[in-house]
């Protein structure tokens, strides 16, 4: 080889090798919840089907059989980092996880109001002799107390931590928001020694948060307490979920005295995330920035 030609490809590695690890720093960082968990065997895969199940004429990824569960750190622009962070719990039913539509969506959201997200990427389904929300509060609550114990680390105000979720990740949310006195889990590390109570809540469409069939009640994992984090709830009438999810939730709140607001629209649906569906679901997200704002988040 030539010396010249020696020269250019030894710049032409360098450069690509320092450009290959500029992009990787850009990337979001990933973190297995459970010691272990990276074991080679994960099955996670996306059962959506071409052209069906769009929301606003975009595909939404579905992903099933998520049996490693992980946080991602979508950290907020430096220049107007809040030093805030909110755990994203995406929506499904407990079956599977609508990953970027009430997942990275809502991440990229969070990040341009100054918000560094965490998007929980918990297990599902559930086994067949478990309750369904069992293994993601586990992971919500481990989750939790990962982001607070590595908080100055990630630039996060150890009190500026929430947790954000869609139907199912907003009955996630609540219960985590009001299951925090003890983990349902054996103690693994220090991470789990520290709080792993929410600062706020924001819920989303929310689903199971009441018994249809016995009025409406409070469901029955979910204790509220007047020290319940400050709550927003969003949600619309002509949600097939049902709106009193919401309402009654919200009533519960007001009786222990909770700081709490909610938003409902008349059309909308469900399922929607950041994306157009139904006159003035759009404002939402603007109403939970006011909302961060009157509570000292941002």
């Amino acid at each position: 080889m030539k010396p010249v030609s020696f020269f250019c490809t030894l710049v032409f590695l360098l450069t690509t090798s320092l450009t290959s690890s500029a992009q990787e720093k850009d990337q979001p960082l990933t973190i297995y919840l459970w010691p272990g968990a990276n074991d080679g065997q994960n099955k996670e895969h996306d059962i959506s089907k071409p052209g069906e199940g769009l929301v606003d004429g975009k595909p939404v990824i579905r992903l099933t059989d998520i049996t490693q569960p992980t946080i991602t750190i979508y950290e907020a622009p430096k220049n107007i980092a809040a030093h805030a962070a909110v755990i994203v719990c995406p929506g499904g039913g407990y079956s599977i996880l609508a990953i970027d539509l009430e997942g990275v969506e809502v991440c990229n959201w969070l990040n341009s109001i100054g918000i560094t997200a965490i998007l929980l990427k918990y297990r599902v389904p559930k086994p067949s002799v478990e309750t369904r929300y069992i293994a993601p509060l586990q992971d919500a609550q481990r989750a939790l107390g990962l982001i607070r114990y590595n908080a100055v680390k990630w630039g996060i105000d150890t009190g500026k931590i929430g947790i954000m979720g869609f139907s199912a990740g907003g009955h996630l949310s609540a219960t985590a928001s009001n299951t925090y006195e003890k983990r349902t889990y054996a103690k693994i590390d220090a991470a789990d020694e520290i709080s792993c109570r929410p600062d706020f809540v924001m819920l989303v469409y929310p689903a199971y948060l009441t018994v249809k069939e016995e009025g409406d009640k409070i469901a029955p994992e979910i204790k509220v307490s007047g020290n319940t984090p400050p709550t927003l709830l969003i949600q619309t009438e002509d949600d097939p979920v049902r709106v009193e999810n919401s309402i009654f939730y919200y009533l519960a709140l007001k009786k222990e005295k909770v700081p709490a607001e909610m938003h409902l629209y008349t059309t909308g649906g469900h399922g929607y995330g950041l994306r157009k569906k139904g006159t003035g679901i759009l404002e939402w997200p603007k109403r939970a920035e006011e909302w961060l704002h009157m509570i000292g988040i941002k």
